[in-house]
């Protein structure tokens, strides 16, 4: 979902030594993985209130405004700091139209779609071991995916975002630890703990290997 990391990281060098163009580009080839992850994560009642590539643009241009501070502190991955922007504007946008909406949407981070590729969900039906939820047409999938949100929305927000990071954003557990602020050990133990959880809600008996 994120673009290679070596040539990201040759971008911010350019832009550290005030490249425009390398910073413009660095903006522009991570804004699809952007978009990815706030229709993932925009409600969708929220969503028929605003325009996604509106908030996305929102997040570019918070990037671009805050760029100067990560590039004399990068405390995390470009990637990773860009993902929070980005979850941050979705919670802003989910605040500010809770008034306007008749049910509540306090859990703001529930997940509204899993994207667009079947590459994700197959990872992650071969990791609960259940061959039942391989998809084989549009339809297949489509009721595979209601099955997953359903199951993900039930985790609590650290466990759902650990599965999302690992199989839909192809995060590393390092990426994953270091985005939820946890050590890699503790990242590690809650990812097995929430697969559990996922598959105790799936209905799938058969432990992972």
């Amino acid at each position: 979902m994120w673009p290679e990391g070596e040539k990201t990281q040759q971008l911010l060098n350019g832009a550290k030594e005030g490249n425009s163009e390398a910073l413009n580009s660095l903006i522009d080839r991570h804004r699809q993985a952007v978009r990815r992850l706030i229709d993932m994560r925009l409600d969708h009642a929220v969503a028929r209130r605003v325009d996604a590539s509106d908030v996305v643009q929102d997040v570019m241009f918070e990037a671009s405004r805050r760029m100067e501070d990560y590039l004399q502190d990068p405390k995390m991955p470009f990637h990773i700091w860009l993902r929070q922007l980005a979850k941050d504007r979705v919670i802003d946008m989910h605040r500010r139209h809770r008034a306007a909406q008749r049910r509540s949407v306090d859990r703001e981070h529930h997940v509204s779609s899993l994207g667009r590729d079947d590459e994700s969900v197959i990872d992650l039906a071969a990791l609960l071991k259940d061959t039942e939820l391989t998809p084989a047409a549009a339809t297949v999938r489509k009721e595979m995916e209601q099955r997953f949100l359903e199951a993900l929305n039930e985790l609590n927000e650290d466990d759902r975002e650990l599965i999302m990071m690992r199989h839909f954003e192809h995060l590393g557990s390092g990426e994953a630890a270091a985005a939820l602020g946890l050590s890699a050990p503790a990242a590690g133990m809650r990812y097995l703990r929430a697969i559990r959880r996922l598959r105790e809600f799936l209905g799938v008996s058969e432990a992972p290997d």
